[in-house]
């Protein structure tokens, strides 16, 4: 009787947490998708801008895990004492210490599964959409132009038109080449695309050139000017963000700064970007969101049973449900803003790596005293 009721309560679990933490997943997704439309804006493929706003779910997914799994089994609970089925649990001599022990062990499982989506998926899938960004092509140059603002997609060129007519011609055309300590600016009363054997070309009407060379300014006016697009790399981000670091290399990084003897065959030959001393706390920050961070899920997980310290009929569960939410809400919190406490300072990174033991330690005295309570006023 007692696995069914186990069996019960741990189905109707999963089944809320899986749908609650899908469609939350989708409308973050969704609105993150939206901030990324500047791709298509800027010329690129569809496929493009749809493969990028996908390989950022996963770091949707571990960013709110967390309080998705303490926000269902808050639900969960709340909604089974509403119908008087933890009563039913109780009668039948299930014990409320194994009820939280039991979701313990299962927030394990959980924990396993945000460890390996923040040290292996994530970077992963970060560092594919970055290469991706980087290897992409502009195929609509004709889109990428917006009339009143400026564009720097294109490397080393800066356009402005202050207007495009319902034709998609430009019109009056400010047109910016940089070259190292040299540079050409260009005046245009007009602009036309044209692709002319796949090759996208702005042509240029009634305007000036002028451009510097060995620090002699020159000037030319011309009737009509080939501007070639293709030749000019997209200016996308190319360096690796520390969120794009393969965890392994992450090690390897913080073994080389620090001068630890681990992975001393590797070491020798290990060269990893953004590898710096002077980027060591950002560097400690992202070990800190991969690896230690995802202890919460734990305390996540046993936080909602505040709520079977008392019962419905008590006149202060209101009271502990709104305290129980705030606890787990704090928590969540916390365990994101402990990120701007991390610094070089070995002893108080330890202070903060073991607070989710102490928290844990907190919380399993409470119900430990309080069921201990129980259990002697039933005698």
């Amino acid at each position: 009787m007692k696995k069914i009721i186990f069996r019960k309560l741990l189905s109707d679990w999963i089944v809320f947490f899986l749908i609650t933490l899908f469609i939350s997943s989708v409308i973050v997704w969704i609105v993150q998708a939206i901030n990324f439309l500047d791709l298509v804006l800027d010329g690129r493929d569809y496929w493009i801008y749809i493969y990028f706003s996908l390989l950022n779910f996963p770091k949707i997914l571990t960013k709110i895990i967390p309080f998705i799994l303490f926000f269902s089994l808050f639900y969960i609970l709340v909604r089974n004492e509403e119908k008087n089925e933890l009563s039913i649990f109780w009668y039948h001599g299930v014990k409320k210490i194994n009820v939280i022990n039991f979701f313990f062990k299962i927030s394990l499982l959980l924990f396993l599964i945000q460890i390996f989506l923040s040290t292996y998926i994530v970077p992963y899938s970060l560092n594919k959409g970055r290469l991706l960004l980087k290897n992409s092509n502009i195929n609509y140059f004709e889109s990428f132009i917006k009339s009143k603002k400026f564009n720097d997609t294109l490397k080393g060129l800066t356009l402005y038109s202050e207007n495009q007519d319902p034709n998609g011609d430009l019109h009056n055309l400010y047109i910016k080449k940089d070259n190292d300590n040299e540079f050409q600016i260009t005046y245009a009363k007009k602009g036309i695309f044209k692709i002319i054997n796949n090759i996208p070309i702005l042509v240029l009407f009634d305007g000036e050139t002028i451009s510097t060379n060995n620090n002699q300014i020159t000037n030319f006016s011309f009737s009509k000017s080939d501007l070639i697009l293709k030749n000019h790399d997209i200016n996308a981000t190319t360096y690796t963000k520390n969120q794009e670091i393969l965890t392994k290399n992450l090690l390897m990084c913080l073994n080389k700064i620090y001068e630890l003897n681990f992975f001393k065959k590797k070491a020798e030959n290990f060269n990893q970007e953004n590898c710096s001393e002077s980027n060591k706390v950002n560097l400690l920050i992202e070990f800190y969101k991969r690896l230690i961070m995802p202890l919460y899920i734990p305390i996540l997980s046993i936080v909602p049973f505040i709520l079977i310290i008392s019962s419905k009929v008590n006149s202060n569960y209101f009271k502990i449900k709104i305290l129980t939410f705030l606890i787990g809400l704090s928590i969540v919190i916390f365990s994101e803003t402990t990120t701007k406490l991390i610094s070089v300072n070995i002893i108080k990174n330890i202070q903060i790596l073991i607070i989710p033991l102490f928290l844990l330690i907190i919380f399993y005295s409470i119900f430990f005293l309080n069921f201990r309570n129980l259990f002697k006023n039933k005698i």
